[in-house]
């Protein structure tokens, strides 16, 4: 089983992290998703989204993969990365980073 104590690394890093369980109740926020969002552990995160948004988590519970997105709120362009986690072989839920970006970032093409 999976414990959910804060791990110091996360909170250490500069993105928010947020996760939750398969009924989408947050189990875990590193310090910058408390910063963010509020302290919503404990809280489904269900109503805080639109209905496409709700339809996309739960197909993401349901089946697994990602979803990956930019956003810009409040003038900062934020890269979205949302993808499952798995407990003992089984979907455990859905964990989301959330990373500032900069105005201008290069982009490679590596081989």
């Amino acid at each position: 089983m999976i414990s959910f104590d804060s791990p110091s690394w996360a909170d250490a890093l500069d993105c928010a992290v947020t996760l939750c369980d398969t009924q989408g109740m947050v189990c875990y926020q590193n310090r910058r998703s408390v910063e963010v969002n509020g302290d919503v552990r404990g809280r489904s995160l269900l109503p805080c989204h639109n209905d496409r948004s709700r339809e996309i988590i739960r197909r993401l519970l349901d089946d697994g993969g990602r979803n990956v997105y930019t956003i810009q709120k409040k003038g900062i362009r934020k890269l979205i990365y949302q993808t499952v986690w798995y407990d003992e072989g089984r979907i455990g839920g859905l964990v989301e980073f959330s990373m500032e970006l900069p105005d201008e970032m290069p982009h490679y093409v590596r081989s």
